[in-house]
């Protein structure tokens, strides 16, 4: 199992505040000179197959080169049920034991995907896991602050009414869910909430499911209904997503709302969806691979990557507009 060094240990790098019943607050530090580089990648967790130890070596390169903050995982940690229990044995054998790089031994701040929901989800949120490897922090819906950013984690899973039909051919782990209209309702209102606080930052919301997409699954209906009116009324500036297995940006007609997909950490090639076309899709790659950005408190740098370690898309935004490369 890979061990990180102190430099990583939750015990600083997280300063712990309560901001409501649904989301609590995580402190960042940015780099000296106020910036901040990260990478994004969703939809990982094979034990190493379908690409994953090869989109890790290449994740390993980029962020030495970076010299990343942070990792931001979009969900679906665990296939193809989540994890078992604490003890489980794929904790270390699709996390740890992949994502060995010495540039990665940075704080990853994880939200549940539906595969996730499908085993014992408090493991996944469970304290002893950081103590396994203190890397690693997620919890359903949380805050994540910069001096420059906020990231507002969002547990999507719930929202998606064809997890709770029944009959249903898997079983879901809705404990801390139920009932389910009251959760989606305190979840809804604390976001608007901290969304409406006063702010000059960037706004960066993170959810496991997909509001926009031309991929497999399309666009979920449910947070297109629920939470994109949020997102555009307090004028977020990105949503980050897996759930499609691929890369992909989508810009919004009607606010500077970008989406951006990354779900290539693994299993992928499922080709788009034959309901959904988009005009305002500006780049998708139907792969394995992975995303970085680089923050300042007015531009941000968006760069997606393959398997290969190539550089697939290029794009530079401000708070108001952004040019394509």
């Amino acid at each position: 199992m890979a061990m990180v060094n102190c430099t990583c240990l939750v015990s600083w790098l997280l300063c712990f505040v309560s901001v409501s019943a649904e989301f609590q607050r995580f402190e960042q530090p940015v780099k000296p000179d106020g910036s901040l580089s990260f990478l994004v990648v969703g939809d990982w967790g094979r034990k190493g197959s379908f690409n994953q130890t090869k989109v890790a070596h290449q994740m390993g390169r980029v962020a030495e080169e970076l010299n990343i903050d942070f990792v931001v995982s979009t969900g679906d940690n665990f296939y193809n049920d989540g994890l078992a229990s604490i003890s489980d044995p794929a904790f270390e054998e699709s996390f740890s034991d992949i994502y060995t790089a010495k540039s990665l031994e940075k704080q990853w701040y994880s939200v549940l995907g539906n595969h996730d929901y499908r085993g014992n989800v408090t493991a996944q949120l469970s304290q002893i896991l950081q103590k396994k490897d203190n890397r690693w922090l997620c919890q359903r819906s949380f805050i994540l602050s910069t001096e420059i950013a906020d990231f507002f984690f969002v547990d999507t899973t719930p929202f998606v009414d064809k997890y709770f039909k029944k009959p249903s051919p898997h079983k879901y782990d809705w404990r801390g869910v139920l009932p389910r209209k009251q959760y989606l309702k305190g979840l809804l209102e604390d976001l608007e909430l901290a969304l409406g606080e006063p702010s000059t930052k960037w706004k960066i919301v993170v959810g496991h499911h997909t509001v926009r997409s031309i991929g497999y699954h399309g666009d979920t209906e449910e947070l297109v209904k629920n939470l994109l009116p949020i997102l555009q009324a307090h004028e977020v500036n990105m949503y980050l997503n897996g759930h499609d297995h691929c890369l992909q940006h989508i810009e919004s007609t009607k606010s500077s709302l970008q989406f951006f997909t990354s779900g290539g950490g693994s299993k992928a090639w499922k080709g788009k969806s034959p309901y959904r076309t988009c005009e305002d899709n500006k780049f998708y790659y139907d792969g394995q691979g992975f995303m970085t950005l680089e923050l300042t408190r007015a531009e941000a740098k968006i760069r997606f990557y393959d398997v290969s370690g190539q550089v697939l898309y290029n794009l530079d935004l401000s708070k108001n507009q952004y040019s394509a490369m």
